[in-house]
């Protein structure tokens, strides 16, 4: 992965997109996904959500499912995950997950 590329999993996209309450909101959040690319998920990304799920889950950490699809993003590309979400912090202690904290 080149370094200070951004990459967006359409499920983030869909909580973004569903948060913008203003007609400004919308049209700022709608410029900056043009600018960005979006990451679908194939199949095989999806089985390794629930395997991800499962340990975790098996190590005593319940994870929703736009979580651990954000994290296995992270993982699949070997990126670093962009975040101030605490949940990430406990799935990198159970995985290769790498993550930097969004400023306030």
């Amino acid at each position: 992965m080149a370094a200070g590329l951004v990459f967006v999993p359409s499920l983030v996209v869909a909580e973004v997109v569903a948060g913008a309450t203003t007609i400004e909101q919308r049209r700022t959040i709608g410029e900056f996904l043009q600018e960005v690319p979006v990451l679908d998920a194939p199949l095989a990304h999806w089985i390794d959500v629930r395997t991800l799920r499962r340990d975790l889950r098996r190590k005593g950490l319940t994870v929703t499912l736009p979580d651990a699809h954000i994290a296995q993003c992270a993982l699949d590309l070997d990126a670093v995950l962009l975040t101030r979400d605490a949940v990430f912090a406990q799935i990198a202690q159970h995985t290769r997950l790498r993550l930097t904290s969004a400023a306030s």
